[in-house]
């Protein structure tokens, strides 16, 4: 018998410019491997039932970061994958990359939830120099290649597929 296709988990990651085209990254670990090694990684999380992605994105960017003035560009990326929830449930990821920019400074901690403070290590601006640097793991891994395009305002006319590893 074969097993069951995993439930679809609509997804929003935001990748969160400043003037100084830093973009802003959260270091932390899986809610299925609250033990296992932390990873830099975008902004973003799970769409409520009924979001769209850009809805989504600006509701996770105001409770992970404090930010409200964002300006949202188009989703660039597309990524699709297999992960646990905290509550142990295997589900199938559905990630839309969306970019924006906002003014910067010192992000607030004051939106985030329980299960967040518990597994969010650290939250910072990079610049692209400073993640082509970084030996720890950054997600996704098509990140780091992407980003002068990015930076310099140059976006595919359609979302890309970009590997789930």
């Amino acid at each position: 018998m074969s097993e069951p296709p995993l439930r679809d988990r609509p997804t929003v990651r935001v990748l969160l410019f400043d003037p100084d085209s830093r973009i802003l990254l959260m270091k932390g670990r899986l809610p299925g491997a609250p033990q296992g090694k932390a990873a830099w990684f975008t902004v973003g999380g799970g769409a409520e039932p009924g979001e769209t992605v850009l809805q989504a994105a600006v509701r996770e960017v105001r409770e992970e970061t404090g930010f409200e003035a964002v300006e949202f560009g188009p989703v660039i990326w597309r990524r699709d994958g297999p992960l646990k929830l905290s509550t142990g449930e295997l589900v199938m990821f559905r990630e839309h990359y969306i970019v924006a920019r906002c003014s910067g400074g010192e992000p607030s901690r004051d939106g985030w939830e329980e299960l967040e403070r518990a597994l969010v290590d650290d939250l910072r601006w990079w610049s692209l120099d400073e993640l082509r640097a970084c030996e720890e793991r950054v997600y996704p891994s098509a990140l780091v290649s992407g980003l002068p395009d990015l930076i310099a305002g140059r976006y595919p006319l359609e979302p890309l597929t970009i590997p789930w590893a």
